[in-house]
């Protein structure tokens, strides 16, 4: 992720301790990762995906957007072992701005994460539609479902800036109006404002909505189509979680777009806290790939039984379990 090995022509003998303790620091965390987080993330954002699909009768709105970040988190861990086994001093070649490979990582951590931050975003929105106007099935499955689509769809044209930017560093020397878009800083710009001001707003809304409705007593109160009690605490959940992981990122994307901007030269002290602080940030935000399948396992109310009716279905196969063929014969005889 990060290494001295960058500094070490210009960096004095008195920041060398400090250098390398963080350098240590995060290699302590990114093998943390690769050893812990990474297979548990694997593995539970695959389990949370099975078991929704194969209940596919049962899910409701919350699983439909829970499913599409589990696939933005199996993602997001494809990316994350390669970002943190390539460091500079492995001298890796695929982290140079103009490979092919760093490119194509970026643009699926970028697309990744938008699709996580929106997600999070219209499951606030379709929640409080859903308690504000139940049995309307505005919020429902078959439209949440397409909603997703929508949001991947988003998230690839949105992304699309990163893709110009790859391009023009190949044709620039060819094409003079490519190469007035080579502009790294206002593709982050970007991301700054759709991936995280725009849903932090729309999140800031909806709980206001929630909060406010919650505080009013209606006989719809009692409408058995209400969504159950515990998606309110894995929503407030899944949006502290999120916004808490993913912030650093942003705000580390914004400063350096505002450095780069501005044109200051900043001292070798302050880039090498950045440095450190923005591969920090890039670890919170690998880590919501493991951290969200934990969150709906434990919180979500149904899940546990979809997880039985899932592994009894493949403990028994095709042909039933025993058990339950008894119970069939018993029924047939008694007629």
């Amino acid at each position: 992720m990060w290494s001295c090995e960058a500094f070490n022509d210009t960096t004095s003998v008195k920041d060398q301790p400090l250098c390398h303790d963080l350098h240590l620091t995060l290699s302590i965390f990114s093998l943390l990762y690769l050893i812990i987080c990474f297979p548990i993330g694997l593995c539970y954002n695959a389990l949370l995906i099975l078991v929704n699909l194969y209940n596919k009768a049962t899910m409701t709105m919350p699983d439909v957007y829970f499913v599409n970040m589990a696939i933005a988190g199996l993602i997001i861990n494809v990316v994350a072992p390669v970002y943190l086994l390539g460091p500079v001093s492995t001298r890796w070649a695929i982290w140079s701005l103009n490979n092919e490979v760093y490119i194509t990582l970026l643009i699926l951590f970028n697309v990744s994460s938008l699709v996580v931050m929106y997600s999070t975003t219209l499951l606030s929105l379709d929640y409080y539609i859903e308690r504000a106007l139940p049995r309307t099935y505005m919020s429902s499955v078959y439209n949440t479902k397409h909603v997703c689509g929508f949001i991947w769809g988003g998230a690839m044209l949105t992304s699309f800036s990163s893709l110009l930017f790859y391009v023009c560093n190949h044709v620039s020397t060819k094409i003079i109006e490519c190469s007035k878009m080579q502009n790294k800083e206002a593709a982050d710009a970007i991301m700054v404002f759709i991936g995280y001001i725009v849903p932090v707003t729309a999140v800031l809304y909806a709980l206001v909505l929630i909060l406010r409705i919650r505080k009013e007593t209606t006989p719809l109160d009692q409408d058995a189509g209400r969504l159950d009690p515990s998606v309110h605490r894995l929503l407030i959940a899944t949006v502290c979680t999120q916004f808490t992981l993913w912030t650093p990122y942003y705000v580390i994307l914004l400063v350096n777009t505002l450095t780069s901007v501005q044109g200051r030269v900043a001292g070798e002290h302050y880039i090498r806290i950045l440095e450190f602080t923005e591969g920090l940030s890039k670890f919170l935000a690998f880590s919501s790939s493991f951290v969200m399948p934990l969150l709906y396992r434990y919180i979500s109310k149904n899940f546990p039984n979809k997880l039985r009716r899932l592994l009894k279905k493949v403990h028994c196969g095709n042909q039933g379990c025993s058990h339950e063929r008894t119970v069939v014969q018993q029924v047939i005889t008694q007629e």
